[in-house]
């Protein structure tokens, strides 16, 4: 897969009819802890509180020029990809369908809800989830949204794009991995822009399907993926963005959950912002290679800031649900 520049300005066109550029701050005691100057990039900012809302924009213009009569549309989710199928879908005017694992967070599917999205619960993770989106689909003359799609990653390549032209420096830019689209945006992003900086993968180590996958060469699926950070929580890898991220990135980084937690607090001390597992994993990963980076100018992309308050209180904390206390 490759990203036009033509395709890009058009997709950062048709996101700028909805959202407004996201802010890149410097914070000078996130610097203090990683050893550089660190960028931080807020997707957490956006109206659902992720970057994937740029893609489900782009993917819903395309649908509603290309399939003018369609009866409505299903996708599987965790929740960020879900949110932003159903606020893109509600403002194209077309129904959506979302399907998420049994257990999944009750903030998210609160959220998504409150878009217009019509939430099945199956299965045990994402890929259940998907595999029963899939069967819904043919069943219901549904169209399916992917998680990763040449669309997606055109949409939420526009976050790489403001990124590179306010910082043209940097040295590195540490991206979580989910399904891919937000570190193949990122790629397209910095190569178009003509940037120089260093792309680094970063995933869960206890769902590392990229990892292994970057490592071998080829796509490498997991049995099992288990993290507190639901936005980075995948075992079967996209073949595409393998492909791409393998081609285009420097290095995947693995952290612990224990890791992300600490990296969620210091965000909330440092800068007084809320983020997700997955938003996270990019200044756990940052500190992690502290080493390597002194001196540096780099970028983390916090991605989100969906996380349940539940979760926040336990990962963080260490406190217990109300109810258990």
């Amino acid at each position: 897969m490759q990203i036009t520049a033509d395709e890009l300005r058009q997709a950062r066109k048709t996101v700028g009819e909805v959202l407004t550029p996201t802010p890149a701050h410097c914070w000078p005691l996130l610097g203090e802890r990683v050893g550089a100057r660190v960028i931080v990039k807020h997707e957490n900012h956006n109206p659902t509180g992720a970057f994937k809302v740029r893609g489900g924009i782009v993917y819903m213009d395309m649908l509603k020029r290309t399939q003018p009569d369609c009866p409505g549309v299903i996708s599987a989710t965790r929740g960020n990809h879900g949110q932003s199928i159903a606020l893109a879908a509600a403002k194209a005017g077309i129904p959506v369908t979302i399907v998420v694992p049994q257990k999944n967070s009750r903030e998210k599917n609160a959220a998504m809800a409150a878009f217009g999205a019509r939430l099945i619960e199956h299965g045990e993770d994402f890929d259940d989830a998907k595999a029963h989106a899939d069967a819904l689909s043919a069943e219901q003359g549904l169209t399916f949204v992917p998680s990763f799609d040449k669309c997606l990653v055109s949409g939420v390549a526009g976050y790489g794009a403001e990124l590179f032209e306010a910082h043209d420096d940097l040295d590195a830019v540490y991206v979580p991995i989910g399904l891919g689209s937000g570190i193949c945006g990122t790629i397209a992003a910095r190569d178009l822009l003509g940037a120089k900086a260093e792309i680094i993968g970063v995933q869960a180590e206890g769902s590392p399907a990229y990892a292994r996958s970057f490592a071998a060469g080829h796509p490498v699926s997991t049995n099992t993926c288990k993290t507190f950070a639901d936005g980075i929580a995948t075992r079967i890898p996209d073949p595409q963005a393998v492909a791409m991220i393998n081609a285009g990135a420097s290095r995947i980084v693995t952290v612990s959950d224990e890791e992300i937690a600490a990296a969620i607090r210091h965000y909330w001390t440092d800068t007084h912002n809320l983020a997700e597992g997955a938003g996270a994993a990019p200044l756990a990963a940052a500190l992690k290679e502290k080493h390597a980076n002194e001196g540096k100018k780099i970028a983390l992309i916090l991605s989100g800031g969906n996380l349940d308050l539940d979760l926040f209180r336990e990962r963080v904390f260490g406190a217990p649900p109300p109810d258990e206390a």
